[in-house]
Protein backbone atom coordinates (compact mmCIF):
# COMPACT_ATOMS: atom_id res chain seq x y z
CA UNK A 1 0.00 0.00 0.00
CA UNK A 2 1.47 3.07 -1.17
CA UNK A 3 2.26 5.80 2.13
CA UNK A 4 -0.42 8.13 2.42
CA UNK A 5 1.72 11.19 4.57
CA UNK A 6 5.25 12.08 5.01
CA UNK A 7 4.52 15.10 6.74
CA UNK A 8 0.84 16.88 7.75
CA UNK A 9 0.82 21.07 7.87
CA UNK A 10 -1.74 23.17 9.16
CA UNK A 11 -1.14 26.65 8.02
CA UNK A 12 -3.79 29.21 7.60
CA UNK A 13 -4.85 31.83 4.81
CA UNK A 14 -1.52 34.15 4.67
CA UNK A 15 0.68 30.69 5.05
CA UNK A 16 1.81 30.49 8.39
CA UNK A 17 2.25 27.28 9.82
CA UNK A 18 0.00 27.01 13.10
CA UNK A 19 1.28 22.95 13.62
CA UNK A 20 2.92 20.30 11.48
CA UNK A 21 3.84 16.91 12.16
CA UNK A 22 6.94 14.74 10.34
CA UNK A 23 6.20 11.34 10.08
CA UNK A 24 9.42 10.25 7.85
CA UNK A 25 12.05 11.76 6.88
CA UNK A 26 12.40 11.41 3.52
CA UNK A 27 10.95 15.36 2.70
CA UNK A 28 12.44 18.47 4.42
CA UNK A 29 11.12 20.62 7.19
CA UNK A 30 11.02 23.60 4.62
CA UNK A 31 8.79 21.73 1.97
CA UNK A 32 6.20 24.04 3.15
CA UNK A 33 7.87 27.02 1.71
CA UNK A 34 7.66 25.63 -1.74
CA UNK A 35 3.92 25.22 -1.03
CA UNK A 36 3.59 28.95 0.13
CA UNK A 37 5.64 30.09 -3.41
CA UNK A 38 4.72 28.18 -6.12
CA UNK A 39 1.02 27.20 -4.99
CA UNK A 40 -0.46 30.25 -2.71
CA UNK A 41 1.31 32.66 -3.92
CA UNK A 42 0.91 31.84 -7.29
CA UNK A 43 -3.44 32.49 -6.96
CA UNK A 44 -3.37 28.49 -8.30
CA UNK A 45 -5.16 26.81 -5.01
CA UNK A 46 -8.61 26.32 -7.07
CA UNK A 47 -6.73 24.96 -9.88
CA UNK A 48 -6.08 21.01 -8.67
CA UNK A 49 -5.81 19.73 -5.19
CA UNK A 50 -2.88 17.76 -5.85
CA UNK A 51 0.46 19.62 -7.24
CA UNK A 52 4.07 18.16 -7.64
CA UNK A 53 7.02 20.12 -6.84
CA UNK A 54 10.50 19.50 -7.12
CA UNK A 55 10.29 15.60 -6.86
CA UNK A 56 7.79 15.98 -3.84
CA UNK A 57 3.80 15.96 -4.19
CA UNK A 58 1.72 18.28 -2.22
CA UNK A 59 -1.97 17.12 -1.53
CA UNK A 60 -4.14 19.56 0.16
CA UNK A 61 -7.63 20.91 1.10
CA UNK A 62 -8.84 24.27 2.57
CA UNK A 63 -11.35 23.70 6.25
CA UNK A 64 -12.41 26.67 6.89
CA UNK A 65 -10.15 29.20 7.04
CA UNK A 66 -7.19 26.35 7.63
CA UNK A 67 -5.29 24.63 4.64
CA UNK A 68 -4.62 21.27 5.42
CA UNK A 69 -0.86 20.11 3.48
CA UNK A 70 0.07 16.63 2.95
CA UNK A 71 3.27 16.62 1.71
CA UNK A 72 4.70 12.86 0.35
CA UNK A 73 7.89 11.92 -2.04
CA UNK A 74 7.19 8.66 -2.96
CA UNK A 75 3.94 7.03 -4.50
CA UNK A 76 1.42 8.61 -2.80
CA UNK A 77 -2.36 6.90 -2.55
CA UNK A 78 -3.99 10.45 -2.76
CA UNK A 79 -7.70 9.07 -2.31
CA UNK A 80 -6.20 7.62 1.00
CA UNK A 81 -5.01 11.15 1.64
CA UNK A 82 -7.46 12.82 1.50
CA UNK A 83 -10.30 10.39 3.34
CA UNK A 84 -7.81 10.77 5.83
CA UNK A 85 -7.94 14.42 5.92
CA UNK A 86 -11.49 14.43 6.43
CA UNK A 87 -11.83 11.66 9.08
CA UNK A 88 -9.23 13.99 11.10
CA UNK A 89 -11.12 17.08 10.83
CA UNK A 90 -14.50 15.18 12.09
CA UNK A 91 -12.47 13.88 14.63
CA UNK A 92 -11.31 17.17 15.59
CA UNK A 93 -14.66 18.29 15.81
CA UNK A 94 -15.72 16.09 17.76
CA UNK A 95 -12.88 17.11 20.35
CA UNK A 96 -13.78 20.60 20.14
CA UNK A 97 -17.22 21.02 20.36
CA UNK A 98 -18.14 20.90 16.54
CA UNK A 99 -15.66 23.69 15.88
CA UNK A 100 -12.17 23.29 13.83
CA UNK A 101 -10.44 26.60 11.99
CA UNK A 102 -7.69 28.80 12.99
CA UNK A 103 -9.06 29.39 16.54
CA UNK A 104 -9.25 25.95 17.21
CA UNK A 105 -5.85 24.85 16.17
CA UNK A 106 -4.28 27.94 18.41
CA UNK A 107 -6.15 26.96 21.72
CA UNK A 108 -5.99 22.81 21.48
CA UNK A 109 -2.52 22.13 20.06
CA UNK A 110 -1.47 20.21 22.79
CA UNK A 111 -4.29 17.92 21.96
CA UNK A 112 -3.80 17.86 18.40
CA UNK A 113 -0.02 16.69 18.43
CA UNK A 114 -1.56 13.95 21.07
CA UNK A 115 -4.15 12.98 17.96
CA UNK A 116 -1.82 12.91 15.48
CA UNK A 117 0.68 10.73 17.49
CA UNK A 118 -2.28 8.74 17.44
CA UNK A 119 -3.95 8.88 14.24
CA UNK A 120 -1.08 7.96 12.02
CA UNK A 121 1.76 5.59 12.31
CA UNK A 122 5.05 6.29 9.70
CA UNK A 123 2.82 7.99 7.41
CA UNK A 124 -0.05 5.37 7.60
CA UNK A 125 -3.41 6.16 8.69
CA UNK A 126 -4.43 4.52 12.17
CA UNK A 127 -8.09 4.32 14.08
CA UNK A 128 -10.21 7.82 13.35
CA UNK A 129 -12.73 6.34 15.24
CA UNK A 130 -13.69 9.40 18.23
CA UNK A 131 -15.59 6.88 20.06
CA UNK A 132 -12.68 5.03 20.31
CA UNK A 133 -10.01 7.35 20.92
CA UNK A 134 -11.96 9.08 23.47
CA UNK A 135 -11.83 5.71 25.49
CA UNK A 136 -7.98 6.81 26.14
CA UNK A 137 -7.11 10.08 25.00
CA UNK A 138 -9.02 11.84 27.81
CA UNK A 139 -8.14 15.36 27.49
CA UNK A 140 -10.84 18.10 26.55
CA UNK A 141 -10.64 20.34 24.06
CA UNK A 142 -11.68 24.34 24.21
CA UNK A 143 -15.34 24.27 23.90
CA UNK A 144 -15.74 20.35 24.10
CA UNK A 145 -19.15 19.24 24.76
CA UNK A 146 -17.85 16.16 26.89
CA UNK A 147 -17.37 18.01 29.59
CA UNK A 148 -20.34 17.27 31.23
CA UNK A 149 -20.33 13.68 30.41
CA UNK A 150 -17.76 11.72 32.71
CA UNK A 151 -19.21 8.40 31.47
CA UNK A 152 -17.75 9.07 27.83
CA UNK A 153 -14.26 9.75 28.96
CA UNK A 154 -13.53 6.93 31.60
CA UNK A 155 -10.89 4.42 30.32
CA UNK A 156 -12.12 0.93 30.54
CA UNK A 157 -9.95 -1.98 31.20
CA UNK A 158 -9.98 -3.15 27.63
CA UNK A 159 -9.45 0.50 25.66
CA UNK A 160 -6.58 -1.37 24.08
CA UNK A 161 -8.75 -4.24 22.99
CA UNK A 162 -11.15 -2.21 20.90
CA UNK A 163 -8.56 -0.07 19.44
CA UNK A 164 -7.00 -2.94 18.05
CA UNK A 165 -9.59 -5.59 17.84
CA UNK A 166 -12.05 -6.40 15.04
CA UNK A 167 -15.00 -4.64 16.31
CA UNK A 168 -13.45 -0.57 16.40
CA UNK A 169 -16.64 1.28 15.94
CA UNK A 170 -18.29 -0.06 19.09
CA UNK A 171 -17.49 -0.18 22.39
CA UNK A 172 -19.03 -2.85 24.85
CA UNK A 173 -21.12 -2.96 27.94
CA UNK A 174 -23.88 -0.62 26.14
CA UNK A 175 -27.43 -0.94 27.37
CA UNK A 176 -30.78 0.25 26.71
CA UNK A 177 -34.18 -0.45 28.07
CA UNK A 178 -35.50 -1.31 24.72
CA UNK A 179 -33.59 -2.97 22.19
CA UNK A 180 -34.71 -1.34 18.57
CA UNK A 181 -33.69 -1.21 15.18
CA UNK A 182 -34.90 1.26 12.64
CA UNK A 183 -34.00 0.54 9.00
CA UNK A 184 -34.54 2.78 6.09
CA UNK A 185 -34.52 2.60 2.55
CA UNK A 186 -33.71 5.58 0.50
CA UNK A 187 -33.75 5.77 -3.03
CA UNK A 188 -32.99 8.44 -5.89
CA UNK A 189 -34.32 7.99 -9.28
CA UNK A 190 -32.49 9.69 -12.11
CA UNK A 191 -34.67 10.05 -15.26
CA UNK A 192 -34.12 11.55 -18.53
CA UNK A 193 -37.09 10.47 -20.64
CA UNK A 194 -38.37 12.09 -24.06
CA UNK A 195 -40.96 13.87 -24.87
CA UNK A 196 -43.27 10.75 -26.34
CA UNK A 197 -42.24 9.05 -22.93
CA UNK A 198 -39.60 7.20 -23.98
CA UNK A 199 -36.90 6.43 -20.94
CA UNK A 200 -33.04 7.57 -22.38
CA UNK A 201 -31.25 7.22 -19.57
CA UNK A 202 -32.30 5.67 -16.02
CA UNK A 203 -30.21 4.80 -13.05
CA UNK A 204 -31.50 4.24 -9.23
CA UNK A 205 -29.08 5.21 -6.34
CA UNK A 206 -30.10 3.88 -3.17
CA UNK A 207 -28.34 3.82 0.61
CA UNK A 208 -29.40 1.62 3.96
CA UNK A 209 -29.72 3.68 6.71
CA UNK A 210 -29.84 2.24 9.95
CA UNK A 211 -30.23 3.44 13.45
CA UNK A 212 -29.50 0.50 16.65
CA UNK A 213 -29.76 0.99 19.96
CA UNK A 214 -28.96 -2.43 21.19
CA UNK A 215 -27.33 -3.82 24.51
CA UNK A 216 -24.61 -5.87 24.18
CA UNK A 217 -22.61 -7.04 21.25
CA UNK A 218 -25.29 -8.25 19.07
CA UNK A 219 -24.22 -9.62 15.81
CA UNK A 220 -27.16 -9.08 12.84
CA UNK A 221 -27.46 -10.74 9.56
CA UNK A 222 -29.71 -8.70 6.73
CA UNK A 223 -30.96 -10.51 4.09
CA UNK A 224 -32.54 -8.70 1.06
CA UNK A 225 -34.00 -10.14 -2.62
CA UNK A 226 -30.82 -9.46 -4.77
CA UNK A 227 -30.72 -11.84 -7.08
CA UNK A 228 -27.22 -13.05 -6.27
CA UNK A 229 -28.27 -13.64 -2.68
CA UNK A 230 -31.28 -15.54 -3.07
CA UNK A 231 -29.45 -18.09 -5.40
CA UNK A 232 -26.45 -18.40 -3.07
CA UNK A 233 -29.54 -19.22 -0.47
CA UNK A 234 -31.35 -21.32 -2.65
CA UNK A 235 -27.80 -23.20 -3.42
CA UNK A 236 -27.17 -24.02 0.41
CA UNK A 237 -30.75 -25.01 1.06
CA UNK A 238 -30.36 -27.47 -2.36
CA UNK A 239 -34.10 -26.26 -3.01
CA UNK A 240 -35.01 -24.07 -5.81
CA UNK A 241 -35.29 -20.36 -5.25
CA UNK A 242 -38.74 -18.81 -4.46
CA UNK A 243 -40.83 -17.02 -7.11
CA UNK A 244 -40.79 -13.32 -7.10
CA UNK A 245 -38.97 -10.35 -8.59
CA UNK A 246 -35.14 -10.47 -7.82
CA UNK A 247 -32.70 -7.43 -8.60
CA UNK A 248 -29.16 -6.62 -9.32
CA UNK A 249 -27.02 -4.52 -7.12
CA UNK A 250 -24.52 -2.36 -8.93
CA UNK A 251 -21.57 -0.68 -7.12
CA UNK A 252 -22.44 -1.61 -3.60
CA UNK A 253 -20.39 -0.15 -1.00
CA UNK A 254 -20.35 -1.23 2.55
CA UNK A 255 -19.69 0.60 5.98
CA UNK A 256 -16.54 -0.84 7.67
CA UNK A 257 -18.38 -3.20 10.31
CA UNK A 258 -20.15 -5.31 7.04
CA UNK A 259 -17.96 -9.06 6.64
CA UNK A 260 -16.92 -8.75 3.42
CA UNK A 261 -14.97 -12.42 4.04
CA UNK A 262 -18.70 -13.35 4.61
CA UNK A 263 -20.56 -11.86 1.86
CA UNK A 264 -17.89 -13.07 -0.58
CA UNK A 265 -18.89 -16.19 0.42
CA UNK A 266 -22.36 -16.82 1.66
CA UNK A 267 -23.53 -13.36 0.16
CA UNK A 268 -25.41 -12.34 2.97
CA UNK A 269 -24.89 -9.20 4.53
CA UNK A 270 -23.60 -9.91 8.37
CA UNK A 271 -22.31 -7.11 10.76
CA UNK A 272 -21.90 -5.77 14.43
CA UNK A 273 -23.24 -2.91 14.47
CA UNK A 274 -22.25 0.65 15.35
CA UNK A 275 -23.92 2.44 18.26
CA UNK A 276 -26.67 4.66 16.78
CA UNK A 277 -27.18 6.13 13.10
CA UNK A 278 -24.91 5.04 10.77
CA UNK A 279 -25.08 4.14 6.53
CA UNK A 280 -24.74 0.59 6.07
CA UNK A 281 -24.11 -0.31 2.53
CA UNK A 282 -24.64 2.37 -1.14
CA UNK A 283 -25.73 0.92 -4.01
CA UNK A 284 -26.69 1.33 -7.58
CA UNK A 285 -29.52 0.06 -10.01
CA UNK A 286 -29.68 0.59 -13.70
CA UNK A 287 -32.12 -2.48 -15.12
CA UNK A 288 -35.62 -3.20 -13.64
CA UNK A 289 -36.50 0.12 -12.76
CA UNK A 290 -40.41 1.14 -12.06
CA UNK A 291 -40.69 4.48 -12.45
CA UNK A 292 -42.75 6.78 -9.69
CA UNK A 293 -44.00 8.93 -12.44
CA UNK A 294 -44.65 9.19 -16.23
CA UNK A 295 -45.55 13.01 -17.83
CA UNK A 296 -46.64 13.46 -21.10
CA UNK A 297 -46.54 17.43 -22.08
CA UNK A 298 -47.34 19.52 -24.44
CA UNK A 299 -46.38 22.71 -25.43
CA UNK A 300 -47.43 24.81 -28.72
CA UNK A 301 -46.53 28.13 -29.67
CA UNK A 302 -49.24 30.25 -30.85
CA UNK A 303 -47.99 33.08 -32.63
CA UNK A 304 -44.98 35.59 -30.98
CA UNK A 305 -47.33 36.24 -28.31
CA UNK A 306 -48.91 32.97 -27.08
CA UNK A 307 -48.13 29.41 -25.40
CA UNK A 308 -50.05 26.60 -24.98
CA UNK A 309 -49.00 24.11 -22.07
CA UNK A 310 -50.68 21.23 -21.15
CA UNK A 311 -49.12 18.58 -18.98
CA UNK A 312 -50.64 15.01 -17.83
CA UNK A 313 -49.12 13.52 -15.02
CA UNK A 314 -49.53 9.72 -14.05
CA UNK A 315 -48.38 8.28 -10.90
CA UNK A 316 -47.53 4.17 -11.67
CA UNK A 317 -47.39 2.96 -8.05
CA UNK A 318 -49.53 1.24 -5.97
CA UNK A 319 -53.76 2.65 -5.31
CA UNK A 320 -52.94 2.14 -1.85
CA UNK A 321 -49.64 4.49 -1.51
CA UNK A 322 -49.33 8.65 -2.59
CA UNK A 323 -46.57 10.79 -3.32
CA UNK A 324 -45.82 13.47 -1.03
CA UNK A 325 -44.17 17.26 -2.03
CA UNK A 326 -45.16 16.98 -5.47
CA UNK A 327 -43.73 19.71 -7.64
CA UNK A 328 -43.53 19.88 -11.55
CA UNK A 329 -41.38 22.85 -12.84
CA UNK A 330 -42.19 23.54 -16.72
CA UNK A 331 -39.94 26.23 -18.46
CA UNK A 332 -40.96 29.05 -20.58
CA UNK A 333 -39.30 31.79 -22.51
CA UNK A 334 -37.44 34.57 -20.95
CA UNK A 335 -40.07 37.03 -22.03
CA UNK A 336 -43.07 35.64 -20.40
CA UNK A 337 -45.68 37.77 -19.30
CA UNK A 338 -48.10 35.89 -17.07
CA UNK A 339 -49.82 32.98 -17.18
CA UNK A 340 -53.74 31.30 -16.81
CA UNK A 341 -53.93 28.08 -15.46
CA UNK A 342 -56.41 25.38 -15.05
CA UNK A 343 -55.30 22.47 -12.43
CA UNK A 344 -57.31 19.30 -11.76
CA UNK A 345 -55.26 19.31 -8.14
CA UNK A 346 -52.93 21.67 -6.11
CA UNK A 347 -51.76 25.19 -7.20
CA UNK A 348 -49.61 26.14 -9.97
CA UNK A 349 -48.11 29.99 -10.70
CA UNK A 350 -45.56 31.57 -12.86
CA UNK A 351 -41.99 31.89 -11.16
CA UNK A 352 -40.35 34.62 -13.32
CA UNK A 353 -37.00 33.85 -11.45
CA UNK A 354 -37.02 30.37 -12.85
CA UNK A 355 -38.36 31.17 -15.87
CA UNK A 356 -40.59 28.01 -15.33
CA UNK A 357 -44.43 27.01 -14.25
CA UNK A 358 -44.17 25.59 -10.83
CA UNK A 359 -47.13 23.01 -10.38
CA UNK A 360 -47.33 21.80 -6.30
CA UNK A 361 -49.25 18.85 -5.29
CA UNK A 362 -48.96 18.29 -1.92
CA UNK A 363 -50.34 14.30 -1.63
CA UNK A 364 -50.47 12.65 -4.72
CA UNK A 365 -52.74 9.39 -4.88
CA UNK A 366 -51.26 6.27 -6.75
CA UNK A 367 -52.56 5.12 -9.62
CA UNK A 368 -54.04 8.64 -10.59
CA UNK A 369 -53.64 11.21 -13.54
CA UNK A 370 -53.37 14.80 -12.96
CA UNK A 371 -53.71 17.45 -15.54
CA UNK A 372 -52.16 21.19 -15.94
CA UNK A 373 -53.42 23.52 -18.68
CA UNK A 374 -51.89 27.09 -19.06
CA UNK A 375 -51.99 29.75 -21.40
CA UNK A 376 -48.93 31.78 -21.40
CA UNK A 377 -48.51 35.00 -22.74
CA UNK A 378 -45.34 36.11 -23.96
CA UNK A 379 -44.13 40.01 -24.05
CA UNK A 380 -44.26 41.17 -27.96
CA UNK A 381 -40.18 42.35 -29.30
CA UNK A 382 -39.32 44.25 -32.19
CA UNK A 383 -36.01 42.37 -32.27
CA UNK A 384 -36.41 38.90 -34.25
CA UNK A 385 -37.62 36.05 -32.72
CA UNK A 386 -34.87 33.44 -31.93
CA UNK A 387 -35.26 29.95 -31.77
CA UNK A 388 -36.23 28.91 -28.00
CA UNK A 389 -34.06 26.14 -26.74
CA UNK A 390 -36.57 24.06 -24.50
CA UNK A 391 -35.03 23.16 -21.49
CA UNK A 392 -37.05 19.68 -20.19
CA UNK A 393 -39.59 19.37 -17.47
CA UNK A 394 -38.27 18.61 -13.98
CA UNK A 395 -40.02 16.99 -11.39
CA UNK A 396 -39.42 16.30 -7.58
CA UNK A 397 -41.67 14.36 -4.98
CA UNK A 398 -41.23 11.56 -2.07
CA UNK A 399 -42.95 8.12 -2.08
CA UNK A 400 -42.90 6.54 1.36
CA UNK A 401 -42.96 2.92 1.47
CA UNK A 402 -42.17 2.64 -2.18
CA UNK A 403 -39.14 1.61 -3.98
CA UNK A 404 -38.32 2.29 -7.59
CA UNK A 405 -36.14 -0.65 -7.77
CA UNK A 406 -37.87 -3.15 -6.13
CA UNK A 407 -35.41 -3.70 -2.95
CA UNK A 408 -37.21 -5.24 -0.41
CA UNK A 409 -36.14 -6.33 2.99
CA UNK A 410 -36.76 -10.22 3.19
CA UNK A 411 -35.32 -10.45 6.70
CA UNK A 412 -33.49 -8.90 9.22
CA UNK A 413 -32.12 -11.31 11.98
CA UNK A 414 -30.01 -10.33 15.46
CA UNK A 415 -28.39 -12.70 18.21
CA UNK A 416 -27.08 -11.59 21.01
CA UNK A 417 -25.86 -13.89 24.01
CA UNK A 418 -28.37 -12.45 26.50
CA UNK A 419 -31.04 -13.61 23.46
CA UNK A 420 -33.35 -10.52 24.67
CA UNK A 421 -36.07 -9.16 22.18
CA UNK A 422 -35.77 -6.78 19.46
CA UNK A 423 -38.35 -4.84 17.48
CA UNK A 424 -37.52 -3.90 14.42
CA UNK A 425 -38.60 -0.96 12.45
CA UNK A 426 -37.85 -1.00 8.53
CA UNK A 427 -39.42 1.89 5.94
CA UNK A 428 -38.96 2.59 2.70
CA UNK A 429 -39.25 6.10 0.59
CA UNK A 430 -38.45 6.93 -2.75
CA UNK A 431 -37.22 10.40 -3.91
CA UNK A 432 -36.09 12.62 -6.90
CA UNK A 433 -32.86 12.72 -8.23
CA UNK A 434 -32.75 14.38 -11.46
CA UNK A 435 -35.95 13.30 -12.57
CA UNK A 436 -36.44 15.32 -16.15
CA UNK A 437 -39.30 14.91 -19.50
CA UNK A 438 -37.92 16.46 -22.18
CA UNK A 439 -40.59 18.88 -23.69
Amino acid sequence: MPVAASAVYFLNLRGDVLINRMYRDDVGGNMVDAFRTNIMQSKELGTCPVRQIGGCSFLYMRISNVYIVIVVSSNANAACAFKFVVEAVALFKSYFGGAFDEDAIRNNFVLIYELLDEIMDFGYPQNLSPEILKLYITQEGVGSPFSSKPQDIRTPANATLQVTGAVGWRREGLVYKKNEVFLDIVESVNLLMSQKGTTLQCDVTGKILMKCFLSGMPDLKLGLNDKIGLEKEAEAKARPSRSGKTIELDDVTFHQCVNLTRFNTEKTVSFVPPDGEFELMKYRITDGINLPFRVLPSIKELGRTRMEVNVKVKSVFGARMFALGVVVKVPVPKHTAKANFQVTSGRAKYNAALDCLVWKVRKFPGQTELTMSAEVELISTMEEKKSWTRPPIQMEFQVPMFTASGLRVRFLKVWEKSGYNTVEWVRYITKAGSYEIRC
